[in-house]
């Protein structure tokens, strides 16, 4: 063991809560037995890379999840684009291949899968024309896709389930920026955006018709949600935009959830998010996920500045994580206030990179359990 001896939290709650007690007590600042237990997964060529996995035959985060024994947590959700665009080669060359990917765009990519952020070429959405036969093709409120089936999502997750379980309230911009690209997206809200904000709309009201015909039905411990429309510099669209265009949607969305009685909420952000985590809260978001550290800051300034307002779930630095035993005992320790607080859950602020060692990978699970209870 590096340094001094590790001083575990002490449980506050006498007895074994289940996943789903857990999570909730967690997040809603309550004692607990031991802290939530997860991960948010790893990039794919740690699939390749770690002994462990190779040699256990594990070859997603599915499988490491369960390999690993992290806590339960699911989520279900209602298509997006349906159909998806059909994927094809459009031309290839000796190291790269052209190809139409299932959101439309034009992409260029390397045969040997180097490099997993593709080189977009073209959007198949150039004009409002072009949304209009899309939106008509593939973004139809009437697509028997779209209905769920509820006797099996009851059944597969009923009332009595012992794990924590999530609506996904999908996405408001980020997926309208995977249809036209980053630069589509910025020229596109000043040469047409009527059409970005019927894009938008098209996605809040998709997931209407979905929450009204799942929360009736069902029991729900948490919404998510998707974004990712930040990066290092802030986001990718003015704060103006997002006041305007997404936050009114997001507030429609909340409404349903908090009329069925959900009060957590959480959306996938990558990126620098405080230019707009005031307007993501003011529309009912109150949890970032997964919080990268070194586009943002430590999880405990935001968390000082919002106190109970808002919860993370992520924010241990993945660069911490790649500097070996030391770092990692040194940053993990800092994370200890945030445990014993509650309204955090301390995992890899994104997919944890392949720069980091399989034994120091480890070392950072086992020190997680001996510093915060959670199980092996």
């Amino acid at each position: 063991m590096i340094g001094t001896t590790i001083q575990p939290i002490r449980p506050k709650w006498k007895g074994t809560l289940t996943d789903r007690e857990r999570f909730n007590r967690q997040m809603h600042y309550q004692p607990v037995d031991r802290c939530f237990n997860m991960e948010f997964g790893y990039w794919q060529e740690n699939f390749q890379l770690w002994p462990i996995f190779v040699e256990n035959g594990i070859t997603n985060n599915a499988e490491a999840d369960v390999f690993f024994n992290f806590d339960r947590i699911e989520v279900i959700g209602t298509p997006w684009m349906h159909p998806v665009f059909e994927q094809r080669v459009i031309q290839e060359t000796k190291t790269t291949c052209v190809l139409i990917n299932a959101d439309g765009l034009l992409a260029e990519v390397p045969k040997d899968r180097h490099d997993t952020i593709p080189h977009f070429l073209k959007s198949s959405i150039q004009t409002p024309d072009d949304w209009k036969r899309v939106k008509e093709e593939r973004f139809r409120r009437d697509d028997p896709a779209r209905v769920p089936d509820l006797e099996t999502l009851k059944r597969e997750h009923p009332p009595t389930r012992d794990y924590p379980l999530g609506v996904d309230c999908g996405s408001m911009i980020g997926r309208v920026r995977n249809m036209l690209t980053f630069e589509g997206l910025a020229y596109a809200c000043y040469d047409y955006p009527e059409m970005v904000e019927d894009m938008v709309e098209t996605c809040c009201v998709l997931i209407e018709d979905f929450l009204d015909r799942v929360l009736p039905e069902m029991d729900f411990d948490f919404a998510s949600g998707w974004e990712d429309i930040c990066f290092k510099n802030g986001p990718i669209v003015s704060v103006d935009f997002f006041r305007e265009v997404v936050v009114p949607r997001y507030k429609r969305i909340h409404r349903k959830l908090k009329a069925a009685g959900i009060d957590l909420w959480y959306t996938d952000c990558d990126g620098d998010v405080r230019p707009i985590l005031p307007l993501m809260m003011e529309g009912g978001i109150n949890c970032l996920f997964p919080f990268e550290v070194q586009c943002c800051a430590h999880p405990v300034e935001l968390l000082n500045e919002y106190g109970k307002d808002l919860r993370i779930m992520g924010g241990f630095d993945k660069m911490a994580l790649g500097r070996g035993p030391k770092e990692i005992k040194a940053y993990m320790e800092t994370l200890v206030p945030l445990v014993e607080r509650g309204g955090y859950i301390p995992f890899c602020d994104h997919r944890c990179p392949p720069n980091v060692k399989q034994e120091d990978y480890l070392y950072y699970l086992d020190l997680k359990e001996q510093m915060f209870g959670m199980k092996a």
